[in-house]
């Protein structure tokens, strides 16, 4: 049987996985939307421009959410690339508060920069650093993920040779591409390999679909029955364990 077979990858979501993101996210959106605010605003006085109304009180925060969310649906296509959703949406919002088109891409871009630099202040679970060197002695690491954190950019990165940004490829979870994509980068085949993920929908079906076996992260739910080849844990620390119950071994 193929869940008897000797696992060679495991593949990783990140977000809600290996760190809690909510908080980052919070900070994030609201941190770099005042940067905007406060840094437009000056630059404007520079000008001799008034500076009232200001950008934000113009479009308040949930405005760029809505803008946001319909962009995506106008651009289907580009649902899952966070990035280019958020530029993009920055850039038509400041063209309507009244800047030129070149200096609408740039202060669009400046935001960008400091979003994503907000972005990647994340803290992963203490235990993610040796879980993963642990792990990275034994089996092949990626990682898969929705959101628009550069791994590369994260001490932790180095554990991942492959590197999969899912909504940058046009293909965001739960379609099967960015599995097929870190498996075939890997060499493995989806009956050898396990994938780990908080979410249902975006990393335990279509793992399930592929053949892959899963560790689903999903704290504070009863032990219900799980389909076979999912198994619930409370946290990414419970791995090894999981391992162990497995018959797959775990690095010391």
């Amino acid at each position: 049987m193929a869940a008897s077979l000797p696992l060679q990858a495991i593949t990783f979501d990140l977000d809600d996985t290996l760190w809690d993101n909510h908080g980052v996210m919070v900070a994030t959106e609201t941190g770099h939307y005042a940067w905007l605010d406060r840094e437009l605003a000056a630059w404007r006085l520079t000008r001799g421009e008034t500076a009232s109304p200001t950008f934000a009180e113009r479009f308040p925060l949930a405005s760029f959410e809505q803008r946001r969310r319909s962009l995506a649906r106008a651009h289907p296509l580009r649902r899952g690339d966070f990035t280019w959703l958020r530029e993009r949406a920055l850039t038509q919002m400041l063209g309507e508060y009244g800047l030129d088109p070149a200096a609408a891409e740039r202060w669009a871009r400046a935001a960008m920069a400091q979003f994503m630099a907000l972005r990647h202040r994340v803290e992963p679970h203490p235990e993610a650093e040796p879980l993963l060197t642990q792990l990275g002695r034994h089996y092949r690491l990626a990682s898969i993920t929705n959101g628009n954190v550069d791994v590369s950019r994260l001490a932790l990165g180095r554990h991942f040779p492959v590197a999969i940004a899912a909504g940058e490829m046009l293909a965001p979870k739960p379609d099967p591409r960015p599995f097929l994509a870190a498996l075939a980068r890997l060499g493995a085949s989806p009956a050898r390999s396990l994938h780990v993920g908080d979410s249902w929908r975006e990393d335990v079906e279509p793992a399930r679909r592929l053949g892959m076996r899963v560790a689903w992260i999903s704290p504070h739910l009863d032990d219900l029955p799980m389909p076979p080849g999912i198994h619930r844990l409370d946290h990414v620390r419970e791995l090894p364990a999981l391992l162990r119950r497995l018959g797959q071994p775990v690095p010391g």
